[in-house]
């Protein structure tokens, strides 16, 4: 079992920046794959931003492309996403995303507000 634990979301203007936070705790030595997946009310989950623990570039959504990055701390079992030049789209619900096969695991969501 994995445990996630996202932090750092809020309200913030047009144009301003956020950064996120996932610790994660329990059997997270065979994790291969975090993400950062964000929902929006009345809309599907979306993958925006995809890291590999064993290093590699990350991916991310074109619609984030240029403004978030992911990055990780192995140290501190800890990923983050850097949000910057936030638009109100961006407004969503953001649930750090563990995957280690074959199972995935979920935080719980921090909300994100971005006003215009």
């Amino acid at each position: 079992q994995v445990q996630l634990v996202e932090s750092g979301g809020g309200l913030v203007q047009a144009g301003g920046s956020l950064r996120l936070s996932c610790a994660a705790s329990g059997r997270t030595f065979s994790t291969d794959v975090m993400a950062w997946v964000r929902q929006a009310p009345g809309k599907t989950r979306e993958f925006v931003a995809t890291i590999r623990w064993s290093g590699g570039s990350p991916t991310y959504a074109d619609s984030v492309k240029g403004r978030f990055t992911i990055s990780r701390d192995n140290a501190k079992n800890t990923v983050y996403l850097r949000m910057n030049s936030l638009k109100p789209d961006d407004t969503a619900v953001y649930y750090c995303y563990a995957h280690q096969a074959p199972y995935t695991y979920w935080g719980q969501g921090t909300q994100v507000t971005v006003s215009s």
